[in-house]
Order: structure tokens, then sequence, then C-alpha cells
């Protein structure tokens, strides 16, 4: 077993999906890790991991100072990833405001170190021919709703420390897939839904996929390799939602949806259900600003991270096996029974785009949507409308 590196890290937002891969990558790797987390936080995410805990709020500057004594290097993973708030100044508060205050304390800490977990939201805008990445120049006033304008303008207070001398790197994930995610993410409902039969229907929209476990490598790598002052865009393949689909029917031995859902039916239902939940103050099922996201297909090139960091993915479909797996024994899914090996609960992979299809998928390499494959997705409930996915 290699020694453990000899560097004190802290590390924000443990116990989301992403985070919690980050904490245990980093239990691995370095000789003490540090997590801030909530005093209302629930900590089943890192229970059973090799971590110091502290209490604070990043929108506490107090509270940072205590967590700093000591650190050399930090993972900003921590995010408010809600595409709806009754107070959408909440997400603001812990995005941006959190994040200059986390960076203004690591100044004051002398942290040599900062890998900042943004989004890929605030890369995919529509860029004509090329695939987005990390060189597009988006614009704040082409980000939808509060999350993507939160992470946009949190990125920007990232990049504007750099530009005075501050030692962070940034990446940003697409959308990750895998076990663990115990919220669940939007990803997650997506695949808790489709497993629940909740899911006859898809809407035309795609995204770029990734293993959890490797995004949770990109950041080690990121911190070891990047450039100070870098995006690296953590992801590997471009999948419509009806593939995706596929392959998730396909793991759970379930058959794909057939019938695609108009946008047009999608965004009314949005706008409609926001009218109703504006007056009752309920959480939406279908959120606006998911649906808006959907018109888009949130494709990139991904390969800048392969080429400088040494980013090697592992594989989405084994992901989405271990995903599917993983809601199934923890209680998520309601009535599943194993599928008939051959029998008529196995997916017909000719209806719903078929293996040979989803195997053709865009790379992360790719330069071109023409070379992409003819894009259809959606649902009805759409919950999971394509996440822009951050660090939560």
């Amino acid at each position: 077993m290699a020694a453990l590196e000899s560097i004190t890290t802290l590390i924000t937002g443990a116990t989301g999906f992403v985070g919690r891969h980050v904490t245990r990558l980093l239990a691995e790797r370095v000789d003490r890790v540090r997590v801030l987390v909530r005093p209302a936080s629930q900590l089943r995410a890192i229970e059973g991991l090799n971590v110091d805990r502290v209490f604070g709020d990043l929108r506490d500057k107090s509270s940072l100072a205590k967590a700093l004594a000591g650190v050399r290097q930090v993972f900003h993973v921590a995010a408010d990833y809600r595409l709806w708030a009754k107070n959408p100044d909440e997400i603001y508060e812990n995005n941006v405001v959190g994040t200059r205050n986390l960076i203004d304390a690591c100044r004051e800490a002398g942290v040599e170190r900062f890998v900042y977990t943004s989004s890929v939201a605030t890369i995919v805008v529509p860029a004509g021919e090329r695939l987005p990445d990390e060189r597009t120049a988006a614009r704040l006033d082409q980000m939808i709703g509060h999350y993507k304008r939160s992470k946009f303008m949190a990125e920007e207070e990232v990049m504007g420390a750099v530009a005075k001398g501050f030692p962070a790197v940034v990446v940003n994930p697409t959308t990750p897939v895998g076990a663990g995610d115990w919220k669940p993410t939007p990803t997650g409902r997506i695949i808790v839904d489709f497993l629940n039969g909740r899911m006859p229907a898809y809407v035309d929209t795609g995204f770029n996929l990734v293993a959890v476990d490797d995004v949770a490598g990109g950041h080690w790598l990121a911190a070891k390799h990047g450039r100070i002052g870098e995006r690296y865009i953590l992801g590997e393949r471009n999948m419509t939602l009806k593939d995706f689909l596929v392959l998730v029917a396909r793991k759970a031995g379930r058959a794909a949806p057939r019938m695609r859902l108009p946008y047009a039916v999608a965004l009314a239902a949005g706008y409609t259900e926001h009218f109703f939940c504006s007056i009752t103050g309920r959480e939406p099922r279908i959120p606006l600003e998911g649906v808006r996201m959907a018109k888009h297909k949130m494709f990139v090139d991904a390969s800048r991270a392969v080429r400088e960091l040494g980013f090697r993915p592992t594989g989405v479909e084994a992901a989405i096996e271990r995903a599917v797996h993983w809601y199934i024994s923890n209680g998520y899914v309601t009535n599943y029974s194993p599928p008939r090996r051959g029998g008529e609960d196995a997916p017909d992979s000719r209806e719903a785009g078929g293996e040979d299809r989803v195997a053709r998928s865009a790379s992360p390499t790719g330069r071109s949507i023409k070379d992409r494959p003819a894009q259809c997705f959606g649902r009805t409930d759409l919950r999971g409308t394509p996440p822009q996915r951050g660090g939560e």
C-alpha cells in the first residue's frame, strides 16, 4: 500500500453525491482529511470514513478560520443545487457569497492549492457547429435560472481571485452517475422514477455523462496537475436522454419508454406548475428552469482533461448499472422483481435505439454536432430534466 501524502486537506460538500466520492478518494490518498459540515447536515454519506469533522457554514466567515487551521489544500465541492427555491436569494448566498467567504478565509490561512467544483452549466451554451469546451466564452445573461447564474457568478469569484494571485484550479463536472446518490440528485431521480414506472415518455434533450468515481479522480488530478486559473471539464459520453434510458432499462431488465413528449407540452406544464407553486410555496415536480434548460442539448468536448490531466474515464455503462443496483438494494424502488431471462421484461434494444446505437453515442473528444446521432429524449415527470451539475 502506497504511503499517504502528508498534506492536511479540507473538503466542503462532503455529504453530497460528488463530495462524498471526493472525500472517500482523498481519505485513501492523504494523511489528514477534514470536512466542513453544517450542524444540521445528514452525515450518513461520510459514515465510516477516516475524516475529521468541523462544524461551520460557508455563509459564516467566523466559522471558517477554525476549519482552515493548518490546511494546505482545499476542495470546495459544496453547492446549493436547486432548480427552484421559494427564496432564490438563498441559492446566491450559498453558492456565490459562500465561495467568496471561503476564498477570503483561504487567503488568510495561506492555503497553497484550491480546487473549485464548478459546473458544466457555466460552459454549455449554444456555440454553433463546435461543441462547447473550456474556451467557450459564456455570459451571465445566457445562464438559465438562479442555479446556473449563481454557479457562473461563483466561478467568476474564483477567477477574479486567481487574477490577484490565488492558487485555484476549476473543474467542471458534467452529469455524474453512480452508486450512493442518496438524496437523490436530478439524474438519480430520473433513474428512480424510471425504475418505479413513472416515466412513460421522454423529451428531446441530451447531456454528457460521467461516472461519479471518475469525477472524484478528476478532482485529484486537477489538484496534482491542473494549471492555476484553468478550467477542466470532467465528462465522458455525450448521450441523448432516450439513449440514457435505454441503458438504464437494459441494466434494470425493463423496457425503455417509446413516446416522445413535445417540448411545447413540457414547457406548458412547467409554466402551469410554476404559477401554482408560486402561490402555494410548494416545490414543483416539474421545475420550469429544468424544462427551459432541456431545450438545448448539453453536449461538450471534454478532451482537455484527458490531454492535460491524464483523466481516463472508466465507463458510464458500469456506473449506470451500479446506480440501478444501489437504488434497488437501498429501498428506493417499490415492487421491483428481477427480470426473467429472455422474458417479457427484457428490453428490446431495437425498439428504443438499441445497443449498437448507444455504443455510437458521441465521444467527448468529438468536435462537430453534425457528427452526433439523432437526439431524442424526455419524460413527463421533468424533475430529472438534464441536470446542470455542480458539486452538490
